[in-house]
Parts: C-alpha cells; structure tokens; sequence
C-alpha cells in the first residue's frame, strides 16, 4: 500500500483559518502532552534538597521568576520564533537540521550519493538568489575540505538523537509517577511508596503494550485531555493566585533571580536542574513540526499552552508563598496546592495527561530511530505503520520492549521524582544544545545572514542552555549518569553499524565489474537466459555489483530481463512519486539489462512488493517509451562505456492490463493475482521499442526473482585489533539481529534467491 499521500501532503501552502485551526487544536495532545505535565515535579524537585523554602519568600519568588524567563525565552523565543522556520521542506528535528546542512555543504555520510540527487525538487535550496557571504563561504569549503568537521557533525546530530532516545525512556517514567504521586496525601508516608510504584509500573507496561495497536483509535481523545488538563490546573493556579497573593506577578521580575541565587549561592546553581524541568518537551514542538505548520504550532502555544502553564505555575508560587510550615518530605509539590475537594478528579486527569504525554515521546523515539536508520546510522529494524493514512504513527517492536524494560528499571531502581529529574533534565538540554549549534550553521549557510547573527544566536541561547546543563551535569551521580550512559551505549550501537556499513559499501565499490565485462559476455551473457525478471539487489548506483559475477560464475543460467536495483535514502525528508525512480539502460538494447535507482527520503514509507513491482515494470516501459524521444544512446556496446545515463522516470506509463480471468482493467489493482500486461498499439513507437516492451511484459508475466546478497563481513588479514573487534563482532552480532535491506518491501520468500559473500574489509 502506497503510505505516502500521509500527513505531510496535505497541508498547501495557503492554509484556510479553519484548516490552521484545526492542526493548532490536534497540535495540543500531539505536541504538548509533555510540557503540559511538566508543573506536575517543577517546584517539586527544584527544592529536593539543594534549597529550602524559607520565610522570606525569596527561594520560591526566584523560582518562579526563573521558571517565567526559560519558559519564555526558550520554548517562546527560541523555538517559536525562531528554529521553527528551520524546517526542512514542512519537517523538523535533529536530523532536519542534519539534512538541511548536508544539502547546502557537501558533509554527508550517506556513501551513494549522486549528482542526480540535487535535482531533486525537495533537495534544491529555497533561496537560491541569496549568495552566501564571504564568511559562510569560507565555512562551507571548511567544513567540504575537512572530514573530521563532517565527521564532528555526524557525531553532533548523532548526540541529540541519542538523548531523544534516552528522553523516550525517562519522560514517561518522570510523568506518569509525578502523576501518581498524588496518593501521597492520601495515606501514610510509610504507605504511599508502596502503591505508587506498582501503580506506575502497571500504568507503563500497559502504555507500551498497547503501542502495536496504534494512536488513532484513540488520538482523537488526545487533544481534549490536554485541553482539559490545561484548563484544570491554569483554573486552580488563577484560584490560588486571586486567593492566597494577588501580588504574585511581582514576582516575574528578574530581580528575583539575582535575590535568589544571591542568597542561595552553589544551592541555588544545583537547584537549577529542577527548574530546568519546565521546558522539557519543547523540543517536540520542532520535532513534531511535519505533522502539522508553523502557523498552527505557534498559534497553540502562545494563545493556550503558554499562558496555562504560567498561571500554573504562579498559583502554585502563590499558595506556597502563604505555607511555610513543611509537615513532611513531600509539602512542596503540584498537588498541595489542588484545593482538597479536586484532588482527586486531578489525580485521574493529570494521570491520563501524563500518559498522553508518554505517548508522544514514544512516538518520537520511533521516528527519530526510523530517521536514523534510513540515513545508515542505527542497525534495520522492523517498523510497523499502525495508520494507512498518516505517515508519522509508526511502531517499532524491538525498540518498543527494549523501552519498555529501561523504563520500567528506572522507575524501580530510582522511586522518586527528584532523580529522575536530574536524568531528564540532562537528556532535554542536551538536545537543545545540539539545536543550537546546528541552528547556528543554518543561519550561515542556509538562512545566508550575517555571522555576527549566528554569534549572537550561539552566545544568547548557548549561555542560558550551558547554565542549566552545568547543574544538571553537577547531579551525575544523583540520576543524571542515566542519559549518559543510554547515550554512550546507543553511540556505540551507531557508530559500529554506520562504520560497518562504510566499509562494506567500499568492499563493494573496490570489487565492483566493469560493465566491460558485461558486455564482452554478449547478448546472451554467456549463460541461458531464462523467462522472467531477475531483480538484483544492490547498493552500487554504477558498475555490476561482485556478487553477480559470482552469481552467473556458480549457476550457468539468469533471466531475460536483469534489473540492478538500488533502494537508497537521500538527505531530503521526502521524495515525490514522480521523481523516485532514476532508470538507466546497461549496454545495448537486445542486452535487455537495466539499472532502477529507487530513492526514498529519511520519513518515506516504503511501499510492499504488490505495488513496488507495478511501479518498478511501469518505470521500466516509462523509460523504454520515451528513449527516443529523449534521445538517451542505447550504448554501442564497445569497451569504456562504463558510465549509463539515467533518467527521471515516473511511473504513469499508459500500459494497459488485462486479468486472466476477467475484462479489460486500466491499471493494476495492489491485490495479489496473476496479471497479464497487454502492450498498446501506438503509431509513435517504432518496432524495437514495441519488441523491448514486449519481452518486458512477457517477463513480467513470468513473474520476477529476487536475487538479494547476504554478505559475512570479516576484518581482512593485518587489521588491528580495535577494527577486528568491532568488525567481527560488534557489526557482524548487530547485522544477524537486525533486519535485511529488503525486509521494507516485503520480498516473498518463494521468489528469493539468497547468495552469499565473504567480505573482507
């Protein structure tokens, strides 16, 4: 089933009022379920035990004063206004900034890229009539000359990936047992933990055990709950404000900052990782960009998120500041300030809040995983699309147990919300880091503007982000080793799968045929030509793969028609119907040998082998259809002709089919029956064409073979120990336990032809 006309096709560029309206409204239990529940451990872990809430007042009015200025400059400011416009044709995230920078400076990683990709209509620069400055010219052919600035970029966006995942696991242990930890208040000290931990762990193992089955039966609930959510706690926060310090506002001046670490010193600083909680989940706002606009994001954070959270919190500042008195461990914190007669009807809704925030940021694990591993950074893994109809609701199985089981340890090895915290306040501000620096880049190189622009940008943000990350990196032993630790592990999983797949990638370039050798085989390659398609699975965009030669040297027989297919990502995140397939002819017509270069962008869906057969044959005839016309060589046949030309192809071609046991059709139906192609009669196509779109249809007919390469890939004689090591055992255990390239199509095993490969790299 074709996925692709998903979520990120249906915006135009002119959205209607009731369209940016609608998204803006989704956007709320999508975006949002995350930073909404924040108020829930803020003021809670922020005085843990670094700082205490004294008399004066002057700890919580310079909380809160705190807490009003990062929520305003970093979620309003910085991302709103700001890194929101970095999108990468409507998608957003680490990796668009990555893709963003790869395409306007040659820095990426992917090794089989071509010249033919920048035509591309989402790869060419938006502005192509700004010329770079001398600076940003410099830059570029810096950061082109030098691999290990490229290689440092890699690694950077590798980093902020690495942390989103770590945050998949922390956030929904931070959430949902801050939301559980309302029972508190209702039973004994020496009681509560008893309930709340099992209750937390029973809520998780259900969240992740109901992820095959997908967000949209109940997504339209998402939104609503947030709306509900945020209503309740900016309604108790006006509340307190109006009932305990009509004075609160005051507060928000930044004078208190300077009161509050002036009397507070060092605590004050460490208290900081707690604060810093109130912006976890404003990088989703980017994240989550290509499922909506944005105009809509905007719209949903400055009119309804913002100004709910603000007056959460200062109600809360305003009941705290009017209860001194601390009659247990557990005093400051979200639910004290809930009027009695609410508490639990909050309870039930902060707990249903926090879930619908855990199941944002497991879907963005998701993504940001499936991001990685079409870029070649994260081993193949399973992805399930729980929604025919948008893109973005993916599940990934492995991940989502794997999840699961850190969640559920940290939740019992931590019990308590203060080191949580300190682990998801880390993961959250690595992440933003990250965003600034590339988002210093984008300015540069993409954006074209001043670097004194970018400089302030870094400076402005960096000082406020590397504040925070400094006292969150102070509690490394107080939870925040956790990101760091999942970081470092993901970081090896990653670097040993891409470094794998270079080496192979330039085994295979290095032990590649010359298409020389081809064509001395002449037209019958030197074997029987057999009915039927031989697909050639490959990931060379030029030459004959090795794993031919060595395929026709054992067995003295292949098909008629041989198609080398080549399924890559591109640096885009998606890539139109029309312009996916490059087809190219190898040697001359009578050969009856091709080459398919399908192209898919970082967020495409692959389609399933019923639809994927369709359009590669239609692409085929497409391209023996306009040959001509086009005026493409056949090749000659002499030695040298190495290098095919390739061209664009869509795959509208008018052929029409006709079932063995029904009328005529005019196209093929995804339905698994056996279709026999009929070739039109068309004056404008001379007999040679109508000859090749004969045997091509006869092939079809006869059905197609899949030739795919299972490779054993060992360290060569004199490698050092480290690349033996990493090689013949990190990379070859992920490589058994990770899916094949082909598994995305869903290659039928009746048609699959394995040959196996020793490579020494």
């Amino acid at each position: 089933m074709d996925l692709e006309p998903g979520f990120h096709q249906i915006h135009p560029k002119k959205q209607s009022w009731a369209t940016v309206l609608t998204l803006a409204y989704q956007s709320l239990g999508v975006v949002y379920g995350d930073l909404s529940t924040s108020p829930l451990y803020v003021f809670k872990s922020t005085f843990a035990e670094d700082i205490v809430h004294s008399e004066t007042n002057e700890e919580i009015f310079g909380a809160l004063s705190f807490i009003f200025w990062t929520l305003t400059l970093v979620p309003l400011l910085k991302y709103v206004f700001i890194v929101l416009k970095a999108d990468d044709n409507g998608e957003g995230g680490t990796f668009a900034l990555y893709s963003l920078l790869c395409r306007h400076a040659r820095v990426g990683s992917l090794p089989n890229c071509q010249l033919a990709d920048e035509e591309l209509s989402s790869y060419k620069n938006e502005t192509p009539n700004l010329a770079l400055t001398s600076f940003g010219s410099r830059l570029k052919s810096t950061l082109e000359k030098y691999r290990v600035l490229q290689r440092f970029l890699l690694v950077l966006a590798l980093v902020g990936a690495c942390m989103v995942i770590g945050d998949g696991v922390l956030t929904p242990a931070l959430s949902v047992f801050s939301a559980v930890s309302g029972v508190e208040l209702a039973m004994a000290k020496e009681h509560h933990k008893y309930v709340e931990v099992p209750v937390a762990c029973i809520i998780l193992i259900a969240l992740f055990a109901l992820q095959h089955y997908g967000t949209h039966r109940v997504g339209h609930l998402f939104a609503p709950v947030i709306i509900i959510w945020l209503f309740s706690i900016s309604s108790i926060g006006l509340y307190n404000i109006i009932h305990w310090n009509p004075h609160i506002y005051k507060a928000l001046s930044p004078v208190h900052m300077y009161k509050f670490l002036k009397k507070t010193q060092s605590g004050g600083w460490k208290s900081l990782g707690g604060i810093l909680l109130c912006i976890t989940g404003s990088e989703a706002m980017f994240a989550d960009l290509g499922h909506f606009s944005q105009l809509s994001i905007q719209i949903a954070f400055t009119s309804f998120v913002y100004p709910s959270l603000i007056l959460a919190y200062m109600g809360q500042a305003a009941y705290l500041s009017q209860h001194h008195v601390i009659e247990n461990d557990y005093q400051i914190g979200f639910y004290i300030s809930v009027p009695k007669s609410l508490r639990v009807p909050v309870l039930l809704i902060a707990i249903l809040a926090a879930v619908v925030g855990s199941q944002a940021i497991i879907t963005g694990t998701f993504s940001i995983i499936k991001q990685c591993s079409s870029l070649g950074c994260f081993p193949r893994v399973k992805i399930v699309h729980t929604n025919s109809k948008f893109h973005g609701q993916i599940y990934i199985p492995e991940i989502n147990w794997i999840l699961m089981t850190l969640c559920l340890a940290v939740t019992i090895g931590f019990r308590d919300t203060k080191r949580m915290g300190n682990a998801s306040g880390l993961a959250v501000i690595t992440v933003m880091l990250v965003t600034t620096c590339l988002m210093s880049l984008i300015i540069v190189l993409c954006w074209h503007q001043s670097v004194f622009l970018a400089i302030g940008f870094v400076v402005f943000f960096g000082m406020i982000e590397a504040l925070y990350f400094s006292a969150s990196l102070i509690k490394f032993l107080e939870g925040a080793w956790v990101p760091i630790a999942l970081s470092l592990i993901f970081m090896l999983v990653m670097y040993v799968w891409h470094y794998g797949t270079l080496k192979k990638y330039d085994f295979d370039v290095q032990n590649k045929v010359s298409v020389d050798w081809l064509l001395s085989l002449g037209p019958t390659l030197g074997i029987v030509r057999v009915r039927g398609i031989g697909l050639v699975h490959t990931e060379l965009v030029s030459g004959i793969p090795a794993i031919f030669s060595h395929f026709v040297t054992n067995l003295p027989a292949f098909h008629q028609v041989l198609i080398f297919l080549c399924v890559k990502s591109v640096p885009v995140p998606h890539v139109s119907h029309e312009e996916r397939f490059l087809v190219g002819r190898i040697g001359p017509r009578e050969y009856r040998v091709y080459r398919c270069i399908v192209r898919y962008g970082y967020r495409d869906v692959h389609k399933d082998d019923v639809e994927f057969e369709k359009d590669l044959v239609c692409s085929i005839a497409e391209f023996i259809k306009k040959e001509k016309d086009s005026c493409i060589p056949d090749g000659d046949g002499k030695p040298g002709n190495d290098e095919e030309v390739m061209r664009v192809v869509g795959t509208h071609v008018e052929i029409r089919t006709e079932c063995e046991d029904g009328p005529e059709v005019e196209e093929i139906k995804p339905v698994r029956k056996r279709v026999r192609f009929v070739v039109p009669e068309s004056p404008e196509m001379d007999n040679d064409s109508r000859g090749e779109l004969r045997d091509l249809m006869e092939a079809r007919e006869a059905g197609v073979a899949y030739i795919l390469g299972h490779s054993y890939v060992k360290a060569k004689q004199g490698s050092s120990f480290v690349k033996k090591i990493v090689i013949n055992l990190g990379y070859e255990f992920l490589r058994r336990n990770s899916r094949s390239s082909t598994d995305a199509l869903t290659v039928p095993h009746a048609s699959t032809l394995e040959v196996g490969m020793v490579y020494h790299v």
